[in-house]
């Protein structure tokens, strides 16, 4: 995965990036949630399709770095569909889900009635969170973070809402170090993620600009910048495929 492209991770209050255009903040809010719109049936088996299955192994891994205790609350960030709320909830986490998308949140909540969990949906928006201040003593969000309009406001809603000591886990994907594995990854991303969503998901468009999306997110570095600008300390950043996927680690300190 090459850096060609990459813009800054939180954007100025005139443009925000959607994949790889400039549009006013607003129209990336509506245009990012009609694309999770579109793609929320078919959105889980993609991931699946997407990562050869390779994405349920990264989550198994980021929640067991994320360490869910039985009974603490954690609120998982734009988790929609609740592939991680669900498996912090086995561990016995009480986890509320935030998302955005009606219909991202709709697909989760069917999950956990079929799975006989018992986890709290809520519609809202990462940088205004309808919670008190010091509620949870976690916080996650995967694979969303790169797709909220200001990154910087999401990161102090996390930071607001966490007790003293707790911690902020993100896994989302970043540039992989790999020169030779970054050429074939730019290849799949742009040539075959795309054919797939438009075969299984009847989307192509969706799909280009997730593809699109990754490549304007900061990398690890510039992440963990963010992080601590945010005021988490310490951070820590694990990269997984040579920093393709990477889980970020911050506390509140």
């Amino acid at each position: 995965m090459t850096e060609g492209g990459r813009g800054e991770g939180a954007a100025g209050p005139a443009r925000a990036s959607f994949g790889f255009r400039d549009v006013a903040p607003h129209e990336k809010t509506r245009m990012v949630g009609d694309v999770f719109r579109r793609v929320a049936q078919r959105y889980d088996l993609m991931n699946d399709l997407m990562s050869v299955g390779l994405h349920r192994r990264w989550k198994d891994r980021f929640v067991a770095l994320v360490r869910p205790r039985p009974g603490e609350a954690i609120l998982d960030l734009a988790g929609g569909t609740g592939d991680v709320a669900l498996r912090l909830a086995r561990r016995g986490a009480e986890v509320t889900v935030v998302d955005i998308n009606p219909a991202m949140l709709a697909v989760g909540r069917e999950r956990a009635r079929r799975r006989g969990l018992k986890l709290a949906f809520v519609q809202a928006d990462a940088e205004a969170l309808p919670f008190a201040d010091a509620a949870f003593s976690a916080v996650t969000v995967a694979f969303g973070i790169r797709n909220m309009t200001h990154i910087d406001r999401a990161l102090a809603e996390a930071r607001r809402v966490l007790a003293w000591g707790g911690r902020f886990a993100c896994l989302e994907f970043s540039a992989t170090e790999w020169a030779g594995f970054a050429r074939l990854y730019d290849l799949y991303s742009f040539h075959i993620v795309p054919r797939l969503g438009q075969w299984v998901a009847g989307d192509r468009a969706a799909y280009r600009y997730l593809v699109e999306s990754i490549r304007r997110f900061p990398d690890m570095d510039r992440f963990a910048g963010l992080l601590r600008q945010a005021g988490f300390a310490p951070v820590r950043a694990i990269p997984i495929l040579g920093g393709a996927v990477a889980i970020h680690l911050g506390w509140k300190t």
